[in-house]
């Protein structure tokens, strides 16, 4: 009898560059525009954290360090990833929403 050993997801973090394990990172999600059915938009897109890893959308990891966070909003690699500015304010929620839940 053969042992299959699981595989574990890696994932690349937008602010230190390390591949780690899934569950060690925290996801940064941006959720879709929701639009009625003439296709105008409804609600625009939101960008927050995703402590679950369950909430929709297009999805990218970071470190569960504020550090790490920094680093990616200094090298602006999440507008990269979702393709459009983020406001400062955004990046604040989710600093004070990392080291209050994240922890």
């Amino acid at each position: 009898m053969t042992v299959v050993k699981k595989k574990i997801p890696l994932r690349k973090c937008s602010g230190c560059g390390e591949m780690k394990p899934k569950r060690e990172l925290v996801r940064v999600v941006k959720s879709p525009e929701v639009k009625d059915e003439n296709g105008e938009v409804i609600a625009n897109s939101e960008i927050s954290l995703d402590l679950t890893g369950k909430k929709s959308g297009r999805g990218a990891y970071v470190c569960r360090s504020t550090d790490c966070l920094m680093l990616a909003r200094k090298a602006r690699r999440f507008e990269r990833a979702f393709s459009c500015k983020i406001p400062d304010s955004v990046y604040d929620a989710m600093e004070k929403e990392l080291t209050a839940g994240g922890q």
